[in-house]
């Protein structure tokens, strides 16, 4: 068993969809980078909490749906459509892709998101 399937991607997501940065941050290396975006990195658990919870409070609620994943060594890849609930009451779907890298330990090192997150706030 390799270390990205110590945690699968439905367990991540399902952290994440709770919306609590430290159950998140409970995944990560201290030093881990969280690059959202076209962002700069978040590096280290601390800005990683302090980002997610920002932004976890721009939005009401999300849910992933996983289309697709791969796995490599300790990388894993997974294509997803994530609905956003909206601070006005509506609901956005946009596509996204995550990737992210773990180390021996099976905690994420890395983790990278790439998506246009124009819907969500337009």
């Amino acid at each position: 068993m390799t270390a990205s399937s110590i945690v699968t991607p439905t367990e991540v997501f399902k952290i994440i969809d709770s919306t609590d940065p430290q159950r998140f941050a409970d995944l990560l290396t201290a030093d881990a980078s969280l690059t959202f975006a076209n962002n700069p990195p978040m590096v280290g658990t601390d800005a990683i909490v302090a980002g997610c919870g920002y932004f976890y409070g721009t939005i009401k609620a999300l849910r992933h749906t996983i289309r697709n994943e791969w796995h490599q060594g300790d990388d894993t890849i997974v294509e997803l459509s994530v609905t956003y609930d909206r601070l006005d009451g509506q609901t956005v779907t946009i596509p996204v892709v995550s990737v992210w890298s773990t180390t021996d330990n099976g905690l994420i090192d890395d983790y990278r998101v790439y998506f246009d997150l124009a819907p969500v706030y337009a």
